[in-house]
């Protein structure tokens, strides 16, 4: 690498071994997946979740450094990073992984919204805040946000999910937007079903919905990393996102009834 030439730039492949890699909600999933994964590459690992023994097990597997925590909240963001930072030296790349699906409409609780924005997209928000200036003085840094495809396209069932994963997407596009002539390389990870806990909870709307196409965790995992490397902003484990995403935008009338459809159809067999 040449001088002032930033980690992961187009000369040279994102090359993960010695690096500093934090994932959030790895106790189990994605997360666990990505962390084994990044370790793999050589990587040192920190695993957070908020379940401190799923945190503590995915840690002695891969061999990394559990720091369970609440990755949502200004004050476990601020422990986080200055714990991984200590065990690490560097972050160089922070995965927002950790994820939350209520179910509802118009009319889920308000404390349906306020956890999907808080998890899914503040969380995104606040860690930014935290690694942008170091990460900007360096002149390089990688921010892997888990958006999922319902960040490109919607989710039947979950107007939370479907709202917060948008401005996930939102989030990442002007990181990237803004800070990429810095050295700063963003991600949105957008997988449409996996073999999940998180899956599992959609019940009857995930099964008809998502489990027929849906991917091992490790397979996303690997997916993943092939992304990073080559530099991808989307990185779409499931290929035939990419056309749903063009149909949607090149004539968003015609894929808005397409959607529809599958509603009334998830309506009549009382999915819904």
């Amino acid at each position: 690498m040449t001088a002032g030439q930033p980690a992961g730039s187009a000369e040279e492949p994102a090359d993960f071994a010695g690096r500093g890699v934090v994932v959030t909600g790895a106790g189990r999933g994605i997360g666990a997946a990505l962390a084994r994964a990044f370790a793999g590459a050589g990587a040192r690992v920190v695993v957070n979740d908020l379940d401190a023994e799923a945190a503590h097990a995915v840690a002695k597997e891969c061999g990394g450094t559990a720091l369970p925590g609440d990755a949502a909240t200004t004050e476990g963001l601020t422990a986080l990073v200055g714990q991984a930072r200590t065990a690490l030296g560097e972050i160089d790349v922070w995965c927002a992984n950790a994820g939350v699906a209520p179910v509802g409409g118009a009319d889920a609780p308000p404390a349906a919204w306020a956890a999907a924005w808080e998890v899914n997209v503040l969380a995104h928000v606040r860690a930014a805040e935290l690694l942008l200036p170091r990460w900007l003085e360096r002149g390089q840094g990688r921010f892997l946000a888990t958006v999922s495809a319902a960040g490109l396209l919607t989710m039947l069932g979950s107007a939370p999910y479907a709202v917060s994963k948008h401005g996930a997407l939102a989030f990442a596009e002007w990181l990237s937007a803004t800070y990429r002539h810095r050295g700063v390389r963003v991600h949105a990870l957008c997988p449409q079903g996996v073999r999940t806990d998180m899956l599992a909870a959609t019940g009857a709307v995930g099964e008809a919905l998502l489990a027929p196409t849906a991917l091992d965790a490790e397979d996303v995992a690997v997916a993943t990393l092939a992304g990073l490397r080559e530099e991808r902003f989307l990185i779409l484990p499931h290929p035939e996102v990419a056309e749903y995403y063009t149909a949607r935008a090149v004539d968003p009338d015609r894929w808005l009834s397409a959607m529809n459809r599958l509603q009334q159809g998830l309506e009549g067999s009382d999915a819904l």
